[in-house]
């Protein structure tokens, strides 16, 4: 009997590494399993070290998605077609792997499932990668914004001489009346400053500002 080969992978997170895949057969009604090298890898184990069962299998879903798995496999057992999980299973070694399940039931002249055949893609290292490059991006987007708050506050504070906590509360008082988000109305303050025509428009910016700051404060009193 040949050995179920392992499929060729790719992951745009990854790079030039693959996914870590592998291929399964399960027969019925013998039901003798086989699995290629990369399940075996994929649950944690080497060829040889176990015989692939489905107990062996199921034992090493995540206790959470257990049933909901047993449940797909035993429909489509019924009804034939194609199926698709993502689901986690925890290896011989303990680790928790995020895995992608998609096969075909093999169906015989008398519409019995003969096979079940398909394949299990781990996604563990392109999530990790994806939710790390997420990270950076937000961590990235956070510092730039930042910085536009703050240099829109030091233009506040040197055209008004007023302190930083001043300059940042009108920012936050024109933000909250116009509805827009802080980092817009800074940097509408920044694109402002940077006019080759000179100050007129950021001055008379600033004093809508200054009217708006005021008729806030002055509806609170009373």
């Amino acid at each position: 009997m040949a050995e179920l080969s392992s499929p060729v992978t790719y992951s745009s997170a990854l790079g030039d590494a693959s996914c870590l895949a592998g291929t399964f057969k399960v027969k019925f009604p013998s039901l003798t399993v086989e699995w290629s090298d990369g399940m075996y890898q994929v649950h944690g184990y080497r060829r040889g070290e176990v015989v692939p069962t489905l107990d062996l299998l199921y034992s090493h879903k995540h206790a959470d998605d257990r049933q909901h798995c047993q449940e797909i496999v035993a429909k489509v057992l019924q009804t034939g077609g194609y199926f698709c999980m993502y689901h986690r299973i925890v290896d011989a070694r303990g680790v928790t792997r995020h895995v992608l399940t998609s096969g075909d039931a093999i169906q015989g002249e008398d519409g019995q499932v003969t096979a079940l055949e398909g394949v299990m893609l781990d996604l563990s290292s392109t999530l990790r990668r994806e939710t790390e490059h997420i990270a950076r991006a937000a961590v990235m987007a956070a510092t730039a914004t930042r910085s536009i708050i703050d240099q829109a506050r030091g233009i506040l504070m040197g055209r008004l001489l007023i302190g930083s906590e001043a300059a940042f509360q009108l920012l936050v008082t024109h933000s909250s009346h116009r509805n827009l988000k802080l980092a817009v109305v800074a940097a509408e303050i920044l694109r402002l400053a940077g006019l080759p025509e000179g100050p007129a428009e950021l001055d008379a910016a600033i004093r809508e500002m200054q009217a708006r700051a005021l008729k806030v404060e002055s509806s609170r009193r009373r």
